[in-house]
């Protein structure tokens, strides 16, 4: 499906199962010289793209470092954020240029939307592949309104009307510390952050912080005005670890110390059918890629959930998060209360 551009046709590859597969061209047809040339130029056809299909993929952009990437991040994004809240540590290599975040290879990170547990959060998300792994390893994505209406009408209608509800214990050991997660360890800091931000705080004896925060479950795209199913209810949740993962976490941390965990809005669990459930519905509605190295991916971070798979090898994905968009400007159906 080529598309017409001032700068050079683009070939657009439309396969069922996966996503849109953008081949960049110079207009002489061979790969660009200068991708963040190439990516300025390319801006609006880009953002069309993102706007039709929730996300595209464009490979043979060639990008090689992290410098070449933030310069085509920057080109493609109204601002870059910094991150706040991480639920796992990151490298940053420039301001808004980060790494993957630090999880194990072998253990999926699933379907979520970036920082949906935040007040602030990106609109946009830009990946970049400087080196593939030699299996595995996609960033595969999935359609959130798609989701929403697979899944069943109780239990949508349930989340929508409590919310969901994030439990964080942070530690030095896993999932990000309170340092990487608030950019400081000064606790005034971090009370003042939470307070702004709606998130009820506890220090416990030992100088350990637990979090608790209710955010709303399904929103609506702030253009389009479509309903989402936009949270991480399946991801963070104890039942999607694997078994012996979350026995040794209870283990050591206690049922009610883990470093984050999830619930139905009003306090109470959410039991390992409904994790199952979420996350079988995900998959369904899944289209993968395997990355290829020098790939660039733009994924609507309202309208698309995103997901890591295990993979073998190395591999090096650079991540920014673009065009900040306020959860109040989303019709939330749960009312959250700032100090």
């Amino acid at each position: 499906m080529p598309i017409s551009s001032p700068a050079s046709p683009l070939d657009l590859e439309l396969r069922s199962g996966k996503p849109p597969v953008l081949h960049a061209r110079a207009a002489d047809g061979t790969p660009p010289g200068d991708p963040g040339h190439w990516a300025a130029e390319q801006h609006d056809a880009l953002h069309a793209l993102v706007a039709e299909h929730g996300a595209v993929l464009v490979r043979g952009l060639g990008l090689r470092d992290a410098d070449g990437t933030g310069t085509v991040f920057r080109r493609l994004a109204k601002a870059l954020m910094t991150e706040k809240e991480a639920f796992a540590a990151r490298r940053a290599y420039a301001p808004g240029v980060y790494s993957s975040a630090q999880w194990p290879p072998n253990q999926p990170m699933c379907m979520h939307h970036e920082l949906s547990y935040a007040l602030e959060f990106p609109g946009l998300m830009l990946f970049a592949c400087l080196g593939a792994p030699t299996e595995g390893g996609a960033t595969a994505v999935s359609d959130s309104s798609a989701v929403l209406e697979a899944l069943p009408g109780e239990l949508t209608e349930r989340f929508e009307r409590e919310g969901w509800l994030l439990t964080r214990s942070y530690n030095d050991d896993i999932g990000a510390s309170v340092a990487e997660a608030f950019g400081t360890e000064d606790r005034a800091a971090v009370e003042s952050y939470c307070r702004a931000n709606a998130i009820e705080f506890a220090w416990q004896p030992d100088g350990s912080l637990h979090t608790r925060q209710r955010r709303s479950a399904v929103v609506r795209h702030p253009v389009t005005g479509a309903r989402c199913w936009f949270n991480q209810i399946a991801f963070l949740n104890e039942w999607t670890m694997a078994p012996e993962v979350r026995e040794y976490l209870v283990d050591v941390y206690g049922a009610d110390g883990l470093p984050f965990n999830t619930r139905y809005g009003g306090g109470d669990p959410i039991g390992a059918d409904v994790v199952q459930l979420l996350n079988t519905t995900y998959e369904d509605k899944t289209v993968r890629e395997p990355w290829q190295a020098g790939d660039l991916m733009m994924v609507d971070n309202v309208r698309t959930a995103h997901s890591r798979e295990p993979y073998e090898g190395p591999r090096e994905v650079l991540v920014g998060m673009a065009d900040p968009v306020r959860l109040a400007d989303c019709s939330p159906s749960v009312e959250v209360t700032t100090e």
